[in-house]
């Protein structure tokens, strides 16, 4: 199991006021946009920003970053040995596989595990 990519996860109610900045300082457009529900996610760099009405963001789990994997599973079993708890998923999403899960310590953090088309595109 490995860790492709990790994402600082941004909160925003537009995203596309939201991703300017972002495409400007990271020097690259983003590399996914998709609507998930009531919100929308953009990613540029190492962002991803998700971005939705105050009261649909509420209604998302919550977490402090998210990781792409090459093997949810593995993932799963990993955390548990060290007293995590999926406390959502795993499910099928528009990019993969997804969980979350709050480690030991109370961080919450999304594992993904991409479509083998995305990770190709992305994960050079």
């Amino acid at each position: 199991m490995a860790i492709l990519k990790t994402y600082a996860r941004l909160w925003s109610e537009d995203l596309d006021r939201a991703l300017p900045p972002l495409v400007e300082l990271v020097g690259e457009d983003p590399h996914l946009r998709f609507e998930f529900g009531e919100v929308e996610l953009g990613a540029v760099g190492d962002f991803l920003v998700i971005a939705g009405p105050a009261d649909a963001a509420a209604k998302l789990p919550k977490a402090t970053t998210t990781v792409i994997v090459s093997d949810l599973g593995e993932v799963g079993t990993v955390l548990a040995s060290h007293g995590a708890e999926v406390t959502f998923g795993p499910v099928q999403g528009p990019t993969g596989s997804y969980l979350f899960a709050r480690h030991a310590d109370g961080s919450e953090v999304e594992y993904v595990q991409w479509k083998p088309e995305l990770e190709a595109r992305i994960i050079r």
